[in-house]
């Protein structure tokens, strides 16, 4: 006789543990790739470029991003004298938390199953799963620009202001774009679950089973706006060519050139973490997530990885845009697409309804 299947809802206390578990590994695993992604881009970009990567801490240099977190933690932390030193001291982790935050409605694997005094659990692998995902994630994006605006005004320094407004500018910019350009997943979708996003893409393709073995992934079906979220998504977490906060060519260091030791190590840790996030996101939202031919968990990840070596590859490929460029790009080339592929995926589903 098959067990009775119960969700961890029915059982609260078991419900509870089974949740810390998840918040605590899906924390603590952000973390070290977050550590470890600072070692890949040293070596990736180092063997691009021909220059060398950190290769004496520890064998093969694996020991070096916990030789970089001990020495910002034991170095000197400076508070300005004319900065608000509230503001200053709160705006690193406002842009950190939210990228952190965003991680909670990401499914980074099915469902399991385990077995508890003779009764079947289900287990999701994902900390919750919102029927409002999709804009809980845009909410959380929008909030990360008040850690860098917020960074720029309380250092009381001209760079760092310059830093923040450009940062506001472009923040608005590209996020209309990559955030219409997602309205077509979910017209294809029906739903703004991350979960039964991927659960429709594991449907066979165009409704016909003989067609099941062929990947039903919206980057196929939704080529543009795949392209349009991962230009939009590089510029709103300011990874380069679209770093302008941080010019360090006519701003010192931008919005961050007041901080040192662990505020410092703070915003970086976040363009990391926002890095992981993003790659997250447009695993789940086109290339399926955990679909593949690999265990659930495994496939998702690898297809985040391979997103962070594109990034990775982006930076140590192409300069910096002007700013004139880059408002250009955002208010005129990508927001007409994303609007125009909206208008095309409508038809589309209306010729094919």
């Amino acid at each position: 006789m098959t067990p009775e299947v119960l969700t961890l809802s029915e059982t609260p206390w078991l419900f509870t543990g089974v949740m810390l578990v998840k918040i605590i590994v899906a924390f603590v695993g952000t973390l070290l790739i977050v550590a470890y992604a600072t070692y890949a881009e040293r070596k990736i970009i180092g063997r691009m470029q021909t220059r060398m990567g950190p290769n004496m801490t520890g064998p093969k240099g694996l020991l070096q991003p916990i030789a970089d977190g001990l020495k910002l933690f034991f170095k000197e932390d400076i508070i300005p004298s004319q900065s608000h030193w509230f503001a200053f001291i709160l705006a690193p982790m406002m842009i950190l938390a939210p990228a952190f935050i965003s991680i909670a409605v990401i499914p980074f694997g099915g469902d399991i199953h385990f077995t508890y005094d003779g009764t079947l659990y289900e287990v999701p692998l994902q900390i919750t799963d919102l029927n409002i995902g999709v804009l809980f994630i845009v909410a959380m994006a929008g909030l990360g620009v008040y850690g860098i605006v917020l960074a720029g005004l309380a250092s009381n320094n001209k760079y760092s202001l310059l830093g923040g407004i450009r940062s506001t500018a472009q923040m608005i910019s590209y996020e209309l774009a990559a955030g219409i350009s997602i309205v077509a997943i979910f017209m294809l979708s029906e739903t703004l679950s991350m979960r039964g996003i991927v659960v429709a893409q594991q449907l066979p393709l165009w409704g016909i089973e003989s067609l099941s073995f062929i990947p039903n992934w919206y980057i196929f079906s939704q080529p543009l706006a795949f392209g349009l979220f991962v230009i939009g998504s590089m510029a709103e977490i300011n990874r380069t060519p679209f770093d302008l906060p941080e010019a360090e060519t006519e701003l010192v260091s931008g919005f961050c050139t007041e901080y040192s030791a662990m505020k410092y190590a703070l915003f970086f840790m976040a363009e990391y973490a926002n890095m992981i996030t993003v790659s997250a996101i447009a695993a789940t939202l086109f290339l399926g997530g955990w679909g593949g031919p690999f265990f659930g968990w495994m496939n998702f990840l690898i297809k985040v990885f391979a997103f962070m070596f594109f990034f990775i590859w982006i930076r140590a490929t192409f300069p910096r845009l002007r700013y004139d460029q880059l408002m250009f790009l955002g208010w005129k080339v990508l927001l007409p697409l994303s609007l125009l592929n909206v208008v095309l995926t409508g038809i589309a589903i209306l010729l094919c309804s």
